[in-house]
């Protein structure tokens, strides 16, 4: 085997990586705007100008691209337990907070397919099930870490004010992108400033 041939499985690898990148990066436009139901992998492939056959090639059945989608749109905030424990979980909040009006379109993602998730039948429903679990679950742990060095209250329930900051982070979220005119950063700031008191 000549030596020129060693580097071609490495090039091929990065290509297919590249690929699905793409397939998963139009496949967040699509379901973003239409939804898991309302967007076909007929759409996807034609957003890359790729035929059916090459895109099912990567990502053989919708729902495997669906939760690549969902996984890939979680990653983005792989900095955030470490951060949050470091400078208390109101600054890591506000800093996603802010990250997250740059990528409007893996926000509405999120909140159209939970939406849809929550018919039990539909293919996302248990990993958003577990993606709030471990969610309220990161938020207590931070809690627990800001009441070990004085940030919160410790008459403060870490579990109960953790689904607050989930449930107010989607519902303010949500109601910026029906309304991107309105900044609710500050409504944002000034409910955590309430639940997590020192």
């Amino acid at each position: 085997m000549s030596t020129s041939t060693v580097p071609q499985p490495r090039r091929q690898y990065a290509k297919t990586a590249q690929r699905r990148a793409d397939i998963i990066e139009a496949a967040t436009t699509v379901f973003s705007s239409r939804g898991y139901h309302g967007g076909s992998l007929r759409d996807i492939a034609r957003e890359l100008d790729l035929s059916l056959t090459s895109l099912v090639h990567h990502f053989p059945t919708k729902s495997e691209l669906l939760v690549a989608v969902l996984e890939h749109a979680d990653s983005q905030a792989t900095w955030f337990p470490e951060y949050a424990e470091d400078h208390g979980l109101q600054a890591a909040t506000l800093k996603l907070w802010g990250q997250n009006y740059d990528h409007p379109e893996l926000l509405r993602l999120l909140a159209i397919v939970a939406a849809e998730a929550s018919a039990p039948e539909h293919p996302a429903h248990t990993w958003f099930v577990h993606r709030y679990q471990r969610t309220v679950e990161g938020f207590a742990e931070a809690i627990r870490n800001d009441q070990s060095r004085g940030r919160i209250s410790s008459s403060t329930d870490p579990t109960s004010a953790a689904r607050l900051v989930a449930a107010t982070w989607d519902g303010l979220q949500l109601q910026w992108l029906l309304d991107p005119s309105r900044d609710l950063t500050s409504d944002f700031r000034n409910h955590l400033s309430q639940l997590l008191a020192p």
